[in-house]
């Protein structure tokens, strides 16, 4: 597990800036528990933040780049990929990453990275931040996405057409 050496979480304050929650709907339990925990952090910050679902992992990127297209600050990409017994776990898993790599360089704006590739569900439950779980990648991502976005803004105020 790659819990040990995460950094520091907490401590945002997230005021002014607008957020989406895209996530997906496959794995029910581990979802809620990602965006959960997503939620939490983003509450905690104070940024205005949504939820938007989509079917599964592979349509996460081109809502992310809806939701700069609207206005966003930061997107946070909460999905669960389970390797299956064909090649369609590391297609879907390879096509969503590049994807969301993708919006967030050609936004110029933070993809909080909350995609989970698992080789079996106990892996997702473990990481979900749900009672009992190890790790709490939602709010992870969640984190990541905020302390980007106020780099980001930041790295613009000091070098103005940044």
């Amino acid at each position: 597990m790659s819990g040990a050496g995460a950094p520091r979480t907490g401590d945002i304050d997230g005021r002014g800036l607008n957020v989406v929650i895209v996530a997906g709907t496959w794995h029910e339990t581990i979802s809620d528990g990602l965006i959960a925990g997503a939620v939490r952090v983003l509450d905690a910050a104070h940024a205005t933040h949504r939820l938007v679902r989509v079917p599964g992992s592979f349509e996460l990127a081109v809502a992310a780049q809806a939701a700069f297209a609207g206005g966003a600050d930061a997107v946070v990409a909460l999905g669960v990929i389970i390797r299956g017994g064909t090649p369609h776990f590391e297609y879907v898993s390879a096509a969503a990453t590049d994807g969301l790599t993708r919006v967030s360089l050609d936004a110029g704006k933070p993809v909080g990275f909350g995609l989970l590739t698992l080789d079996d569900e106990q892996q997702g439950l473990d990481r979900a931040g749900l009672e009992g779980s190890k790790e709490d990648k939602g709010a992870e991502a969640a984190d990541a996405a905020l302390r980007t976005a106020l780099v980001i803004r930041e790295l613009r105020a000091e070098t103005p057409g940044l």
